[in-house]
Order: structure tokens, then sequence, then C-alpha cells
């Protein structure tokens, strides 16, 4: 019995850890973090973050789907729209501010800009 337990134990573990990874992923896209900022004025409509971000809408609701599976972002419907909004902005501004502080004091140091640069003219 305690091999089940171990296995019970094991997933459940698993299970964790893939949240986490689902959590982090979802915040890893500088897309998905303005849209997270954006939202933090208030609730939007998919065509509102499209012409806000400059961007498709499929390319939007493609990245509030990943954002709102992760709890981050909510959704409610309003006859045929659908309407987004932040999901947990107080957890959001703790994690925010946790990860400034993991952040290196001189980014001019680091590659990661170089890689993963935000100017679509440098991609």
């Amino acid at each position: 019995m305690a091999i089940i337990e171990s296995d019970i134990d094991a997933l459940e573990v698993r299970n964790g850890k893939l949240q986490f990874a689902a959590l982090f992923h979802a915040l890893a896209d500088p897309t998905r973090l303005l849209i997270l900022d954006h939202l933090r004025t208030g609730e939007h409509k998919v065509r509102e973050l499209t012409e806000h971000l400059g961007l498709a809408q499929s390319t939007v609701s493609a990245h509030l789907s990943c954002l709102k599976d992760t709890g981050l972002v909510l959704v409610r419907s309003q006859g045929r729209a659908s309407i987004y909004s932040l999901g947990q902005s107080e957890a959001l501004d703790a994690l925010t501010a946790a990860a400034s502080a993991l952040l290196p004091q001189d980014p001019a140091h680091h590659h990661w800009q170089e890689a993963h640069s935000m100017d679509p003219k440098e991609g």
C-alpha cells in the first residue's frame, strides 16, 4: 500500500509542477504581459485589445486563451461579446514585485534582450 501512496504523492507533485510551468509559460511572452498590463486599466473586449496592441484578433484570442487557462484572466459574456478582466490582480501584483526583485540590477550585462527583442525589425 505504501507504493500506491507514493505513486499518488508523485502524481500530485507532478501536477503541481505542471501548473507552475503553465503559469510561467503564460507569463513568459511579452505580448501576454502587455495584455495583462492593459487589463489592469479595466475590462476589455478582444476588439479593444487588438486595436490597442495592433495585432490580429486571432493572435490576441490565442494569448487570452493561454492567460485564461491559468486563471490570470477571467472572461464573461455580454450579449455576443466576451469581456476580459484580470483574474487575480493582487496576486499578480505580488508576483510581479517578486519577479522584479529577481531581475538583474544591470540588464546590459545579459544577452537576454538580444535574443528576446520586442522590436519586430530586429526579429
